[in-house]
């Protein structure tokens, strides 16, 4: 008997039109849609053709219509200034059509577009939902990006107005945005005709006469604005993904399909009841922080945390446990590199004890691979289900989950369970022929894509059909690995570029990384293929020990090494285990295994613009140079975006 997650999946790929017309109703249509779709282009099926909109206001403005302006909408939680801030829904609403006034006097109109580039502040939520209020496309830059990188946006996005503040602060250190921001204006053809400037009292800024404008004194007197209807595929937003070189990529994100889809996903994925305080422990500038930051919460009517902190180091490691308490958190959806951060500094589990988490029901974990390790603490410290999912920034919303609102089924460590209703995942050999269960392949999506994923990229379509739709047709190519067993769960094991060819086999660097954070003083690892004059490849570990290890490095290195080949097999080859002091990641906490490996192969590599600390490059750099591999320093000239 298929369990009620399946049916439903099985619901959604037999009639997707009559599904997703269902999931509309629960949004408010300034015009409802003639159809659930328009399937003229089959690569690029238009959902809710005819419809017209506005997000924001089915965020913001529809809870006071349904009388709950009083409730909580965002709490801002800031231990790196030692301040909270809260807004009910009333209170946001006026903030979001003040400053839509203060865009449309300046000139901004529906399409026109507004580059925000601050950090984690009410304010930058605002502006979100200000540009969704009058039609305007927003495109978030992750505040603290240097001044190339977001000179490449601006350049790209064409933005009338640029939202920014004056810094943004980091543990034991302020980051000055605004020389950033003039820099990177200067670097650009087209330049926006304004910068709209938040002043913090930490750092103020220098403005410009004539460009730059005071936020407060901007804002304050400005008239509010009601909202404007747009086109169900008319853009929200433009986000830029990491990892491109050359012309931007740009993933584009319509208005209808992105609120049915994310407003469904959180009620039917993540379990969530409008009212419930819900927190996303990620960051604006990312997808996550897009959809389940702002957007979802807000549309189901839920109180949403805006966290200005880290795991660790604001103050300490129990930063975490700490929110939660103090705002009762039911929901928490934050990456697995921030746990294993914690679970880095506590290993015993002994922090949670001293908080009263009871609120949480249940965490979820997303963004990089979540090792068994990791999931078995979490459930450990917080004695919540923990829920590995997956996704990317193209489709916006969980690709394959344990949808805790519909059937919570059993969980199966390394696995995100089970692909989501609306996502028909296949595997793929290299052929383009499907795959039997168990076996490892690219992992495609067979068009239709849902409603919330990508239609195209900004300006770009001959891009987005290459880069998705060329290699595999009538399939979305999502350029990871893994498989589907015979249960139908999905096992996510690397990017495809990530599997690895010994001596002819293909081998998964994520099996190997699963073995390794088993070994009981592995905080966290990661593993790279490097070149082997003899087998092509073999597989390089490194890894990172608990606070408070004292046994000799040498050792744990010859037991990872040693449980790798005992569970894997010495087909595996895997003979080298390096102790590093930490992975060098991105912001949003991606492991940066590529260019490790292209310092292990002295190859060329850039410094990764999304790096979160670039000195931990020199620290990978010199572990290799000691472990005997001839590595060469990174170009200084450049950074890749």
């Amino acid at each position: 008997m298929p369990d009620a997650t399946e049916r439903l999946h099985a619901e959604s790929l037999a009639n997707p039109q009559r599904f997703w017309a269902k999931a509309a109703d629960d949004i408010e249509w300034v015009r409802r849609p003639r159809a659930a779709w328009n399937d003229t282009d089959p690569h690029r099926v238009s959902w809710f053709p005819g419809a017209m909109v506005n997000t924001c206001y089915n965020a913001v403005d529809l809870h006071i219509v349904a009388g709950r302006g009083d409730q909580k909408a965002l709490v801002h939680d800031s231990p790196v200034t030692g301040t909270q801030r809260a807004f009910t829904y009333t209170e946001l609403r006026d903030e979001v059509a003040r400053l839509a006034g203060a865009l449309t006097r300046l000139g901004v109109e529906a399409g026109d577009r507004v580059v925000i580039y601050m950090p984690m502040v009410p304010e930058a939520v605002f502006g979100m939902l200000a540009c969704a209020r009058i039609g305007a496309i927003h495109s978030v830059v992750f505040g603290g990006f240097a001044a190339n990188e977001l000179a490449q946006r601006i350049q790209h996005a064409r933005p009338k107005v640029v939202l920014s503040a004056s810094c943004g602060i980091e543990p034991g250190r302020i980051v000055a945005y605004k020389p950033m921001l003039d820099e990177a204006i200067a670097q650009v053809s087209e330049k926006p005709e304004h910068c709209l400037v938040l002043q913090r009292e930490q750092a103020r800024a220098e403005l410009t006469p004539g460009r730059d404008l005071d936020w407060n004194d901007t804002v304050s007197d400005a008239k509010p604005v009601g909202c404007t209807a747009v086109q169900a595929k008319d853009p929200l937003y433009i986000l830029y993904t990491s990892g491109t070189t050359g012309v931007p990529k740009g993933v584009v994100r319509d208005n209808g399909g992105h609120a049915v889809a994310l407003k469904w996903s959180l009620r039917n994925v993540y379990g969530v009841a409008p009212g419930d305080v819900f927190w996303a422990a990620s960051d604006i500038g990312w997808v996550v922080g897009h959809s389940y930051i702002v957007y979802a919460p807000l549309l189901l009517g839920c109180t949403t945390i805006l966290y200005e902190g880290k795991p660790v180091g604001t103050p300490d490691a129990g930063a975490f446990f700490r929110v939660i308490q103090e705002h009762g958190v039911d929901v928490l959806f934050t990456a697995p590199t921030a746990l294993r951060a914690v679970k880095q500094q506590d290993p015993e589990a002994t922090l949670p004890e001293q908080y009263d988490t009871t609120t949480l029901r249940t965490l979820f974990l997303a963004g990089e691979r979540a090792d068994p390790d990791t999931v078995a603490w979490c459930e450990r410290a917080l004695g919540v289900p923990v829920i590995d999912h997956w996704w990317q920034t193209e489709t916006g919303w969980p690709i394959a989950a344990n949808c805790m609102g519909i059937e919570p089924l059993p969980v199966k460590h390394g696995s995100p369970t089970k692909p989501v209703p609306g996502y028909d995942v296949r595997i793929l050999g290299d052929d383009g022929g499907e795959l039997p269960p168990g076996e490892t392949g690219h992992v495609v999506i067979k068009l239709p894509l849902p409603p919330g994923c990508l239609r195209t990229l900004w300006e770009n379509d001959a891009g987005f059909e290459q880069a998705y739709l060329e290699r595999f047709p009538g399939y979305y190519q999502t350029s990871d690995a893994g498989h589907l067993d015979e249960d139908g769960y999905l096992w996510i094991m690397a990017r495809t570029d990530d599997i690895i060819n010994v001596a002819g086999h293909r081998l998964s660097t994520g099996a190997m990384e699963e073995v390794i954070a088993g070994h009981p003083d592995v905080a966290e690892c990661a593993v790279t293929g490097v070149a082997d004059a003899l087998k092509g490849q073999v597989p390089l570990g490194f890894v990172v020990l608990n606070a408070g290890v004292s046994r000799a490095l040498d050792e744990i290195a010859r037991e990872v090494v040693a449980r790798v080949r005992e569970e894997i097999g010495p087909v595996a080859a895997f003979k080298q285990a390096l102790v590093v002091p930490r992975l060098p990641k991105t912001r949003s906490g991606k492991v940066l295994r590529g260019t490790m490996r292209k310092i292990a192969d002295a190859e060329p590599y850039r410094t990764p613009a999304t790096i979160d600390d670039p000195a931990i490059l020199d620290e990978i750099r010199d572990a290799l140079i000691d472990a005997g591999y001839a590595c060469k320093p990174a170009d200084p000239a450049r950074s890749e975006t």
